[in-house]
């Protein structure tokens, strides 16, 4: 069998149900919708009585519910059943190709595959082939190991980037996956869009997965020798839990006499996920604006430009701060700012000569503002019209960030470290991934 050690890929067996009802069994990533409940009371309609990966997952919209450890050890239940009652076919042993059109027209691309948790690390400025994106926060992680620990199986909603201009990966692996009839094709419920998959298992598709890893392996590398090979794109905290879960059970297999070897043996060590070329069209990175609650506009405003050496400057309206602030053409980051004082509201544009993402320069600006100023709260917003929107009442100041520059964002992350928590969001809330694939865990 193919080897892709030296990538920290592995060739996982997927289990997929025999009578696959996508519509039924597949739901969408467990950490969206988590101010929605009734998302989540639809998506038990949808999934009726029939097999469903709403049963092996548990959506973090519970996770503040009283009945945290009864849902826990019923998913883990309902796991064995599965597995003991014949709800999935034989496993097949390959990658899986996907092609996700979404409720947007969007369709994206992506390879389902296994990574090896030792080649990953999510701590700031790490050389690991896999790096997390944005901050991780320590204390999400214990709640969620219980849930992985013991577990029969995983389900996979952790999105990995891949930096891969000539899409050699993902676009011509797939292209070799559809000389054979998909694996599984259908809709997604609550007009979530259209799924494919299709396995990968062909000599010479993994001659080119292995192609395609080395060439974006040698742009990753660094003059120090390391490799920044995937990005986190989303699932940070599932993939630093996946991580922890290994970490705690190599030490009692290392207890018990493990060697090299059989820890590499053990389904625990590696954790699934799709891959996805940053630059797949269908693949949208929308930034996460700001707005700040009992703000002085005016000193904030003039606090952020002195930090990040910019200049501030009047727009006419919303239309044109937006407009400014989403300049492909402008040299250097630009940031929009829209306060309302005495009924009179203003539209600031901010301009810097920051190369890089401009989150990460403004987050550590805004958190020394804020210490700096007691009883100001923050909030993170999807979407321009809503942040114009909050910035226009009195008292608050919205504060617009510029499109996500994907030229940028593997240098970014490699040079400064993770970025800031919520800083970049990988499409609508309906465009997240969806549980499919399965694969034995404990």
């Amino acid at each position: 069998m193919k080897s892709f050690d030296s990538f920290g890929v592995c060739i996982p067996e997927i289990l997929l149900p025999k009578h696959i009802n996508l519509a039924s069994w597949s739901v969408i990533a467990c950490d969206q919708y988590t101010q929605d409940r009734d998302y989540w009371k639809n998506a038990a309609e949808a999934a009726g009585d029939n097999p469903s990966t709403l049963n092996l997952i548990f959506p973090e919209v519970y996770l503040s519910d009283d009945n945290r450890e009864e849902r826990i050890a019923a998913i883990k239940k309902t796991m064995r059943q599965y597995l003991d009652r014949g709800v999935f076919a034989a496993g097949k042993r390959g990658f899986i190709y996907i092609e996700r059109t979404t409720a947007y027209g969007r369709t994206r691309k992506g390879l389902v595959l296994a990574v090896d948790l030792e080649k990953y690390e999510w701590k700031p400025f790490s050389k690991a082939l896999i790096r997390a994106t944005e901050a991780t926060v320590p204390e999400r992680i214990p709640p969620r190991m219980k849930i992985r620990m013991g577990a029969p199986l995983e389900l996979p909603h952790i999105m990995l980037l891949a930096d891969d201009e000539a899409d050699a990966l993902v676009g011509k692996t797939g292209a070799l996956a559809k000389k054979q009839a998909p694996l599984y094709d259908g809709d997604l419920q609550q007009q979530s869009g259209h799924i494919t998959g299709w396995l990968v298992d062909s000599d010479e598709a993994y001659a080119q997965v292995d192609e395609a890893l080395a060439v974006i392996a040698k742009k990753g590398t660094a003059a120090d020798g390391s490799t920044f090979l995937f990005a986190v794109g989303d699932g940070n905290h599932s993939l630093a839990t996946a991580k922890a879960v290994w970490e705690e059970h190599k030490k009692t297999l290392l207890s018990q006499g493990a060697t090299e070897a059989s820890l590499a043996e053990s389904p625990v060590r590696y954790a699934l996920v799709e891959v996805v070329n940053i630059y797949d069209a269908g693949l949208t990175f929308e930034p996460i604006h700001r707005v700040l609650f009992g703000s002085d506009a005016a000193s904030l405003t003039a606090a952020v430009a002195e930090t990040l050496h910019g200049t501030l400057s009047a727009c006419a309206d919303a239309a044109a701060l937006e407009k400014a602030v989403a300049d492909k053409a402008a040299s250097g980051a630009r940031y929009g700012f829209i306060a309302t004082k005495d009924g009179k509201t203003s539209y600031t544009l901010l301009q810097t000569a920051i190369s890089d993402l401009a989150i990460a320069a403004l987050q550590p600006a805004l958190d020394a503002y804020l210490a700096q100023h007691a009883g100001i709260e923050i909030d993170y917003i999807h979407g321009t019209a809503e942040t114009v929107a909050l910035g226009e009442k009195e008292g608050q100041v919205g504060i617009l960030l510029p499109p996500i520059a994907k030229d940028s964002f593997f240098a970014t992350i490699n040079a400064r470290g993770p970025l800031p928590r919520k800083s970049f969001s990988m499409g609508e809330a309906s465009e997240k991934r969806f549980y499919v694939e399965a694969r034995k865990l404990f």
